[in-house]
Formats: C-alpha cells, sequence, structure tokens
C-alpha cells in the first residue's frame, strides 16, 4: 500500500471510529439516571448497562470466526456503524426501562464488530508495532467517547432527557459517510480456518488468562465509570452539566496515556504497566465511598483514569501480538468476547447490591476486586510471549 493511500485510510478509519464511540457514549453519563427517571429500578438500571456486555459477549466469537474465515474486516465495520446509530436513536424513541434494554443491547451488538476494528486497524502498521497501533486505536476510541460523554450531560441540562440520544444517532450516521475511504485489511483473504482451529484458538492458556484479566477490568469499568459513579455523583447533588465534568476527568487522562502505551511497555515492560494500572483503577474506585464531595469525586477518578488508559491497550496487544495474522481476528473475538461477561456482570451485580445494601459497599467490593486481580496479572503474565501457528503449537521467545 502506497504511503499516501495508507495514510488516508488511517485517517479515515480513526475519524470513523471516533464517531462510532461518540454515537454510543453521548448517553453514558446519564444512563442510569435516565433508567431511572423512565421508571426502572437500580436493579433495572443495573440490567440495562449490563446488556450492553452480553450481546456483545453473544457475537464477538462468531464475528471474529467469520472475519477470519471470510478473510474480510470491512463489512463488519459497516455493521458496527449502522447498529450504533440505531441503538442510540432506538435509546431516544424509548418510553420506558424495557425498551431502554432492547436497544441498549443493541448497541452491544455494535460494540460486538469492535474485533473486525481492531484487526483491520492493526493491519495498516508492521507487527512488530502491535502496542502501538492498539495504543492508537484506544486513544481515537477514547477521544470519541471523551467527546461524547463530556457534551451528554450537557444536553440534558439544555435540551432535555432525550437530546444525547439524538445528537448520537446523528454521529452514527456521519460516521457511515466515511467508509468509502476505509480500506479493506491489505493482508485480508478468504481462509481456510475451521472449527478445530476456532477450538484451539479458544483453549490457548495464554489467551485465557488475559481474558480473565479483562472480566475484572470491565467489570470494574462498567460498575463505576460507564455505571454507578454518576449515580453516586447524583447522590451528592450533581447536575448533568456535573456529569459531564466528571466524564471528561474520567476519560481525557486515559486518553492522553493510551498515546504513550508504546513508549511505557518498551521501557518498563508490559506486565509492569499492567500490574500498577490495576492498582491505580482499583484504588479510585475503592476510595470512591470516601468521597463526599464531588471536588473529591473529580480528583480520585482523574488518577483511576490514568490506570484505565493503559490497561485497555496492554491487553489488546497481549491477546493478538503474537498470534498468525489468520488467526487474529479469532483471538481478538474470544479475547473480547469472554472479557464482555465483566461489562454484564458488574453493573448488574453492582444495581443489585446497592438496591440491598447501597452503593458505598458496592464501589468497596468492586476495587477489592480489581487488587485481587492485579495479584493475578503478577502472576499470569511471563516476561516471554507466545506465537500461536498455522498448525497450532506455540513458540516461546524471550
Amino acid at each position: 500500500m502506497e504511503n499516501a493511500a495508507r495514510r488516508t485510510h488511517i485517517y479515515a478509519f480513526c475519524a470513523a471510529t471516533t464517531l462510532f464511540w461518540f454515537a454510543m457514549y453521548t448517553y453514558v453519563p446519564i444512563l442510569a439516571p435516565y433508567v431511572e427517571h423512565l421508571g426502572g429500578s437500580l436493579s433495572m438500571a443495573g440490567l440495562v448497562v449490563g446488556s450492553y456486555g452480553f450481546t456483545q459477549m453473544l457475537v464477538r466469537i462468531p464475528i471474529g470466526f467469520a472475519s477470519d474465515r471470510l478473510g474480510r474486516r470491512k463489512p463488519f465495520v459497516i455493521l458496527g456503524l449502522c447498529l450504533a446509530a440505531a441503538s442510540s436513536l432506538g435509546l431516544g424513541i424509548a418510553t420506558g426501562p424495557t425498551a431502554a434494554l432492547i436497544f441498549r443491547g443493541t448497541a452491544g451488538l455494535a460494540a460486538g464488530t469492535w474485533v473486525a476494528f481492531s484487526v483491520l486497524f492493526a493491519s495498516y502498521l508492521p507487527p512488530d508495532q502491535t502496542a502501538r497501533s492498539m495504543g492508537l486505536l484506544m486513544f481515537f476510541t477514547t477521544m470519541g467517547q471523551t467527546l461524547a460523554t463530556t457534551i451528554g450531560g450537557v444536553l440534558v441540562d439544555l435540551l432535555g432527557w432525550k437530546a444525547p440520544f439524538f445528537v448520537g444517532a446523528a454521529a452514527g450516521f456521519l460516521s457511515l459517510l466515511l467508509t468509502g475511504a476505509v480500506a479493506e485489511s491489505p493482508a485480508a483473504s478468504a481462509r481456510s480456518i475451521d472449527l478445530a482451529d476456532l477450538a484451539r484458538v479458544g483453549s490457548d492458556r495464554q489467551l485465557l488468562k488475559v481474558s480473565g484479566l479483562g472480566i475484572v477490568f470491565q467489570a470494574l469499568t462498567y460498575a463505576s465509570v460507564h455505571g454507578f459513579t454518576p449515580s453516586y455523583a447524583v447522590q451528592l447533588g450533581a447536575s448533568g452539566t456535573d456529569l459531564s465534568i466528571l466524564a471528561l476527568i474520567s476519560a481525557l487522562p486515559a486518553a492522553v496515556i493510551s498515546l504513550w502505551i508504546g513508549a511505557l511497555t518498551d521501557r518498563l515492560g508490559e506486565r509492569t504497566i499492567l500490574v500498577g494500572s490495576i492498582v491505580l483503577f482499583a484504588g479510585a474506585v475503592l476510595v470512591i465511598p470516601l468521597s463526599t464531595r464531588l471536588g473529591t469525586l473529580y480528583l480520585s477518578q482523574a488518577l483511576g483514569s490514568v490506570g484505565r488508559g493503559t490497561i485497555m491497550p496492554v491487553l489488546m496487544s497481549l491477546a493478538i501480538k503474537e498470534v498468525a495474522a489468520e488467526y487474529r481476528a479469532t483471538a481478538m473475538g474470544f479475547y473480547q468476547s469472554i472479557y464482555a461477561l465483566g461489562m454484564t456482570l458488574g453493573p448488574v451485580v453492582m444495581g443489585l447490591v446497592g438496591d440491598a445494601v447501597g452503593l458505598r459497599f458496592g464501589f468497596v467490593l468492586i476495587g477489592l476486586l480489581g487488587f485481587a486481580a492485579a495479584g493475578l496479572a503478577r502472576q499470569w503474565i511471563p516476561g516471554e510471549s507466545r506465537t500461536v501457528t498455522r498448525s497450532g503449537r506455540h513458540t516461546f521467545q524471550d
């Protein structure tokens, strides 16, 4: 691929990625309170938030397998953009919590295509720059989420509860216009991958360990940042604009730090970065109940965002960087499908605990779970990396 053409594809892809996540995150700061506004309980709010992860869990392995078998990524990217726009629109016209549950689940179907997004973007850079490509992709992902969540609460204050959903839908439709400039994977072609290959990739022990850490990370994220931290802020007296400020503070440091992932992992190593980042994020969740003012809540979430911004790209890199090209979407599908369990269970459990004994105890519970995950990461992430070959054997590199 010529350099100029490759740059065009990368720019278009980054813009489409930003709008894709913008479409699904304009309403995230107000989603749990919105479900309560529609008449739902905290438990129902947890189900709505968790449905996003549940539907991803169902579709990501099939999408990854189909993408590898067809040797194509772009059709799945287009499908994801369409579903993102439809889910935002559906949430905007919802009149009750059940409709909100259905259309937030549709957003999860859209996010399920992130398998194809990830692998397609990784193909634009050399294989030895996987960490850098994932960090760059996470920057535009987080920037889309940051811009969306920042204006979401403001839109509620200015135009009412429905406004964030309609703005998100507009962004989703706009992203479709950019797909004409997005190229198919340079190395993509139809593969003879079969169910035996699927089982072989999915049974890889290191992939399962990385995926297990992903479950805990997503549980913390969707129980707190994308779940009930805004509800806790409302209990402290936050307005819609205050929720936007909280969302910005919770996201911007993550976006900025993700640009440095390649340099940080080269210097300190993936295991060191991952363990330290999980501790920082889990600590920020654990201290939420100690925040009695919005200012202290802002500070804790800004610090947690630094950790959160490094965890995701490092785990994504570990999931696929040493996997043969023909298996990458399948491996990413397994990883993303398994970690979606955390997206589902985190907010559901948090909602149940919140109804039973209050949100404060829930934050302590999941914060401690995060510290346990940091200990597992210290044991599970080795100094060497593994390669899944065509025959299914593993080679180890120092």
